[in-house]
C-alpha cells in the first residue's frame, strides 16, 4: 500500500486546519488590499492523482488565469492557484469595481498584478501557516501569473516533478466579501512537495507512517 493510501483523516484535519489558520491571515491582508471585509473560507483539502486535478479545472486544453510559484526550504515543493476565466474576472471587477470588466477585452498590467497579489497573498498565508505548524523554514518564490491552458501551466511547472508519484494536495478555497457569501470567488490551490518533502512535512506534524 502505497504512503497516500495509507494517509487517514488525522491527515486531512490537520491540512484543513493549516488552510482554515492561512485562509484567515489571507482574509486580513485582502481586505487591507480592498478597503473591504473579506471573508475566505477553505470548503475542503484532499489528496487527489493528476488526472483528478486535471477533472477539476475543466481539462488539459481549459483556458484559465493561474499563479505558480516554488517553495524553497526544509521542503521544497511547487504551488499553483488556478481560477478559472470566469472567477479570475470575477475577483478583479471586486478589486477595480468595475462590474464590465472582462480579461479579453480589458486584459493590463493592473488586472494582472491584481491577480498576481491575489495568488501572491494567499501562497503567503498558505505557506506561513504550514511554516508555523511543522516549526519548517517554508519560502515562497516570486509568484508567477499565467493565462493558458491548464495543462501547459502545469506541465511547466512539474517538468522536474515527473519523479514524484501520481499525486496532489488541493485545497479549494473561497473569498467573499462580508455577508455576500453568494458573490464568492472559487480557486483551488494545488500544493506538489518534492518527493521527499510529503514525508518531511507529515513528520513535522508527527503524523507520519513511515513507509
Amino acid at each position: 500500500m502505497s504512503y497516500f493510501e495509507r494517509m487517514d483523516a488525522v491527515h486531512m484535519d490537520i491540512l484543513k486546519e493549516i488552510g482554515n489558520i492561512g485562509a484567515g491571515h489571507a482574509a486580513t491582508a485582502l481586505s487591507k488590499l480592498l478597503n473591504k471585509k473579506i471573508e475566505m473560507t477553505i470548503p475542503d483539502v484532499r489528496i487527489i492523482s493528476f488526472d483528478e486535478m486535471m477533472d477539476i479545472v475543466g481539462g488539459a486544453e481549459n483556458v484559465v488565469a493561474a499563479v505558480f510559484l516554488r517553495i524553497e526550504g526544509d521542503a521544497p515543493g511547487n504551488m499553483f492557484f488556478v481560477l478559472s476565466i470566469e472567477q479570475a474576472e470575477r475577483f478583479i471587477q471586486q478589486m477595480i469595481g468595475d462590474e464590465q470588466f472582462k480579461l479579453e477585452q480589458h486584459c493590463s498590467e493592473l488586472s494582472l498584478s491584481a491577480l498576481q497579489e491575489l495568488g501572491n497573498i494567499l501562497a503567503g498565508s498558505y505557506l506561513s501557516s504550514l511554516s508555523d505548524f511543522t516549526h519548517l523554514n517554508l519560502y515562497p518564490s516570486v509568484p508567477a501569473l499565467s493565462i493558458d491552458m491548464i495543462g501547459a501551466i502545469l506541465s511547466y511547472g512539474l517538468i522536474e516533478m515527473s519523479r514524484v508519484g501520481d499525486h496532489v494536495i488541493v485545497v479549494d478555497t473561497a473569498i467573499h466579501e462580508e455577508h455576500q457569501p453568494d458573490d464568492r470567488v472559487n480557486g483551488h490551490f494545488f500544493l506538489l512537495p518534492d518527493p521527499e518533502s510529503f514525508h518531511i512535512i507529515f513528520r513535522a506534524l508527527g503524523v507520519d507512517n513511515g513507509e
